[in-house]
């Protein structure tokens, strides 16, 4: 299917009423760029193109649409092999223009060769862009805090330098994952303010809310909050 007909598709699913909500769950899209077609319907439309099918949609970037941006996170996130999987998600990574289709982009064959991918993520992460970034942090909080995770790469997410909301959001997102999974190697970035003040915060108000990690740990995290002074994340 070609662009025309996949856009011809989106707008057969769309819900208008789910579009109003998405307008306020993502900010920095514009609305006449939102159709509105539920994750469901993307998932179950990516899996019925595939990537032979939807080949001609793919090589059209950029997309008109976010649900397009959505379809094509999609259909990358279920290409089989690795090679090629990495060279369309670097295909894609610089039209990425949003926090939802950044984190939607999940390759599955990502989670077979861990080891593989660690080159490629340092290289996300020194990134200009903003979504490149954030999902190379992203791709570490999935696959390298259990049984591949190294004292090294808390250290990498530390060394981000960004004035970027949506990036000091994933890098707290990530240590407060850590502290779930890795408390002990992690701890120290946080009792040592490794952080700027807000991702510090950020990072201790999100353990809070989990439920993977001990009460007794959260008291002791609630007493390394920082008093902030009004200096915005943005």
């Amino acid at each position: 299917m070609n662009k025309e007909e996949i856009q011809n598709t989106l707008f057969h699913l769309q819900d208008t009423a789910y579009r109003e909500f998405q307008k306020k769950l993502i900010p920095t899209i514009a609305s006449d760029r939102l159709i509105g077609v539920r994750t469901p319907q993307l998932r179950k439309l990516a899996k019925e193109l595939g990537q032979a099918d939807a080949r001609a949609f793919l090589d059209e970037l950029p997309h008109t649409y976010f649900d397009e941006n959505q379809l094509h996170a999609f259909i990358l996130s279920d290409i089989k092999d690795e090679e090629d999987c990495l060279k369309e998600v670097n295909r894609f990574l610089p039209y990425i223009d949003n926090w939802a289709t950044c984190d939607q982009l999940s390759p599955k064959v990502f989670r077979k060769h861990p080891k593989n991918l660690m080159d490629q993520i340092r290289k996300w992460i020194d990134s200009k862009e903003t979504y490149t970034v954030r999902f190379g942090i992203g791709m570490m909080m999935q696959h390298y805090l259990n049984d591949a995770f190294d004292p090294t790469y808390p250290e990498m997410v530390a060394q981000i330098q960004s004035d970027e909301y949506y990036v000091n959001m994933m890098i707290a997102w990530y240590f407060a994952t850590a502290l779930a999974k890795q408390y002990d190697a992690v701890l120290p970035f946080i009792q040592e303010k490794r952080l700027n003040t807000w991702t510090h915060n950020k990072t201790i108000q999100k353990a809070l809310e989990s439920f993977r990690i001990p009460l007794a740990h959260k008291e002791y995290l609630k007493g390394l909050k920082i008093k902030e002074t009004g200096v915005s994340s943005s």
